[in-house]
Formats: C-alpha cells, sequence, structure tokens
C-alpha cells in the first residue's frame, strides 16, 4: 500500500523507460531548445588555410569569407526556384511566401539552432501556397532550403545535433501524413520519403567532415603541446649537462684553493701567527664554500651519473675532436686566428662543447661533406666558426630533433655571448659565435694581479 501511494505521488522509483524518456527529452532540449535563438555569428575561415593557399593573392585575402558567400549564394538558389515555381500559376503571393525559406538559409549566418525551426515551420505555409503539381509537405524550395539549412547549422555545432534535426524533421513527416492528408487536392504525392533520405545522406557527410575536421584540430593541438614539451624538457636536459659540467669545473678550483691554502704555511719557515691564521680562514672558507656547492648544484646529477675521471676538455684537446671526427669520415680543417691564450675554464669547456656538436651535426645531416672550423682568439673574448657544405655521397642525412642548436644556444647565452645559425648560399650550414672574455676573468690577468 505504502508503495503504491509513493508511486502514484511521483516519489517512488522510477522506470527505466522513464529515465530514457527523460534522458532522450534531455539532450533534444539541449541540442535545439536551449538558447535556440541566441546570436552566434559565423567567423571568419583562418587565413591561408584548406584550398585558400591554392587561389591567387589577390583573390587571397577574401577567401576567409567563402563561408559567408556559400550560404548566401544557396539562398539566392532558394529564390530562383521560388521564382520558377511562380511562373507556373503560383503568382506574387507564392513568390512572396517562398522568401521565407531563403531567409531561414541566411539566417544561420547569425542564429543557426533558431534557423532551423524557422525552416521547419515555414514547410506549412509555403505548401499552403503551393502549385497542385508540388509535393507534400515540402515544395521545391522549402525542400533544398530545409537540406542546406540542416547541413549548416550540423557543421556550426555538435554530430548530436544533426541527429536531433533528423529526428525533428522525420517527427513533422510523420504528422504531416498523418493529420494533413492533401492527396485528395492533386498532388502528386509524398515527398517525405525522399526528404528524409536526402538530408540522412547530406547530414551523415557533414558529420563525418566535422568529426574529421575535430579529429585533426585535436592532433595539431597535441602536436603543439607534444613539441613545446619535449623543448622544455631538452632545454632541462641541457641545462642539466651544463650544471654537471660547471660543478666539475668550479668543485675542482675549490679544492686546489683548499689544499694550496693549507699546504702555504709549511713552504714558509718560521711563519707568523697571523699568516697562519690567514690561511686557515681561507682553507675553512674554501672547504664550506665547496660543501656548499656540492649541495646545491649536486642536485642536478642523475643517480648514475658518475664524474669523469679525466678533466673536462679544453680547447687545446680540440685536435683530439678533430681527428675523432675525421676516423669517422669528416673532412675538417682547422684555422687559428690571433694570439692563442688560456681563457677560463668554462669558456674552453663551451667552446669545446660547441664545436663538438656543431660536427656532430655535419656528420648526422651532411654526411660526405668538408667542415671547417675557425677559432678567434680577439681582444674581447673568443669567437667561433663551424661552416659546413651541402651533403654529398651515397650515404642519407639522418633527421634530428633539434636538441644540440638548443644545447649550443643555452651554453652562448648563459656566457652572454651571440650566436648565429642558418643555412648558407651554398646549400651548407654555418654556425657563428663569440663568447666575451673581459680582461678581468681571464687567467693571464688573475696572474698579473697576483703578482
Amino acid at each position: 500500500m505504502t508503495d503504491t501511494t509513493e508511486q502514484l505521488r511521483g516519489q517512488g522509483p522510477k522506470s527505466p523507460e522513464f529515465h530514457f524518456a527523460r534522458e532522450v527529452l534531455g539532450g533534444l532540449r539541449e541540442a535545439l531548445c536551449r538558447d535556440a535563438f541566441a546570436y552566434r555569428l559565423l567567423p571568419p575561415r583562418p587565413v591561408g588555410g584548406g584550398a585558400a593557399r591554392l587561389l591567387p593573392e589577390r583573390i587571397r585575402p577574401y577567401a576567409v569569407w567563402s563561408r559567408h558567400a556559400l550560404v548566401v549564394g544557396a539562398a539566392l538558389i532558394t529564390m530562383f526556384i521560388s521564382y520558377r515555381m511562380a511562373l507556373g500559376g503560383g503568382g506574387a503571393p507564392y513568390v512572396a511566401v517562398s522568401l521565407i525559406p531563403a531567409a531561414a538559409v541566411l539566417m544561420t549566418l547569425v542564429r543557426p539552432v533558431g534557423a532551423f525551426w524557422v525552416s521547419l515551420a515555414s514547410t506549412l505555409v509555403t505548401a499552403a501556397f503551393g502549385n497542385t503539381w508540388d509535393g507534400w509537405p515540402w515544395t521545391p524550395e522549402a525542400f533544398f532550403a530545409h537540406i542546406v539549412v540542416m547541413v549548416v547549422v550540423a557543421a556550426r555545432t555538435r554530430p548530436r545535433t544533426a541527429l536531433w534535426m533528423w529526428l525533428a524533421t522525420a517527427a513533422y513527416a510523420l504528422a504531416a501524413e498523418a493529420l494533413l492528408d492533401f492527396g485528395a487536392n492533386g498532388y502528386a504525392g509524398s515527398d517525405a520519403p525522399a526528404m528524409l533520405f536526402c538530408s540522412a545522406l547530406a547530414l551523415l557527410v557533414t558529420t563525418l567532415a566535422h568529426v574529421r575536421s575535430e579529429a585533426q584540430r585535436e592532433v595539431t593541438v597535441q602536436r603543439t603541446v607534444t613539441a613545446i614539451e619535449r623543448g622544455k624538457r631538452t632545454l632541462l636536459e641541457e641545462r642539466t649537462t651544463i650544471a654537471r659540467e660547471l660543478h666539475d669545473v668550479v668543485a675542482h678550483h675549490m679544492s686546489v684553493v683548499a689544499i694550496q691554502a693549507e699546504a702555504a704555511p709549511y713552504r714558509v719557515q718560521d711563519p707568523p701567527p697571523e699568516l697562519e691564521q690567514a690561511f686557515a680562514t681561507i682553507r675553512e672558507n674554501a672547504v664550506a664554500a665547496l660543501t656548499e656547492l656540492r649541495r646545491l648544484l649536486g642536485v642536478v646529477r642523475a643517480e648514475d651519473y658518475e664524474a669523469p675521471d679525466a678533466p673536462q676538455p679544453t680547447l687545446a684537446d680540440l685536435d683530439r675532436l678533430l681527428d675523432n671526427v675525421r676516423d669517422a669520415g669528416l673532412s675538417v680543417d682547422k684555422v687559428i686566428t690571433g694570439a692563442v691564450r688560456e681563457l677560463p675554464q668554462g669558456v674552453e669547456l663551451s667552446a669545446y662543447r660547441i664545436v663538438q656538436e656543431a660536427l656532430s651535426n655535419s656528420l648526422r645531416h651532411a654526411p660526405g661533406a668538408p667542415a671547417r672550423v675557425e677559432v678567434g682568439y680577439v681582444l674581447g673574448g673568443l669567437g667561433l666558426r663551424v661552416v659546413n657544405g651541402p651533403a654529398t655521397g651515397l650515404v642519407k642525412p639522418s633527421p634530428g630533433a633539434g636538441h644540440g642548436i638548443t644545447g649550443m644556444r643555452e651554453r652562448v647565452t648563459m656566457l652572454n655571448g651571440e650566436m648565429t645559425a642558418e643555412a648558407t648560399a651554398e646549400g651548407g650550414y654555418e654556425v657563428t659565435v663569440f663568447l666575451p672574455v673581459p680582461l678581468a676573468d681571464r687567467p693571464e690577468a688573475a696572474k698579473e694581479g697576483s703578482a
């Protein structure tokens, strides 16, 4: 008794059919009823997108309005069909009424969902003024306009909206056949089957094109995000590598300072207490700085990273690098200009790595091409130029991810230098770098100051 009372009051559990009907009506309301006449202007096409790239340069800027032109053209065709039907006996009233389907087509540019309802509602009006040989319930111009309206609305909205429009059209056609029988008035017959078939075919093609376009857009977005993330990861990896190398360089120098400060008092006979205390303070500060440096920069090391046993390479090891790449099949020449001098170890290391990466790119992207390495010692710093010719021979170039250029730029930026990397007129590639070295940072200047 209680369950029956609750169900009569609407408080009991609902049947699966009720939930299904509610979901169906909710989907219909969301697709075709909510904000049906909201203002939604059709935006222009992207500049240079699609087939617009095939058009002449003068016409290409106007291609952004191609979709608007197609809709206006469809409205003009609708008006032309109504004019032809008016010549068959409809007269001026028929032409005036037949402008409603054309207006519904134009309405898709600003209020797409509302245009569908206007097109569907205008079917009764146009049929009432139609000729005796017209089909029912769509006259020829209303038939054409309604399919155009559904195609445009389906292209501007979601695929689910296309399904609901077709179902609403089918329901209207069945109701018109059942409730409004105009067969006795001389009509040739119902054109509802033709409408349902043609509209289903048109909506299917439009939906497939819409889904494909959305999928391509998603793929493009994902590729862009992936490329950005890959670039960030490459940058972080390169910075980690640079930090590791600099950590080794700075840690080596700080260790030398600490050892020399500890050994200095034993090299002087009977040193005064003040001197011993000064050296002890230097050693304590060097050890403390070294500990802090290892604590801060040591976190960039990977768990499996092992510090190299040999010192970090410098420009003095450049000949060995060139011999290695020659053994790999690269013909490379070296030219040094200016007075060769010792530079800060960070500059030497970065210069060596830049030349190493540039030659690796030459091997990878231009196999068989000769290369040239130029090192210039100038007053304000160090100049580097690595250039190679176009690829020759039977070996095909291997693609790269562009990480080498990123790493070189990162090293140059760290040293406040300048770098250009571009193709040459001969078809090769050129990397030019300048690394500034202030006078106070030069090792010989530091030695003169200590003297």
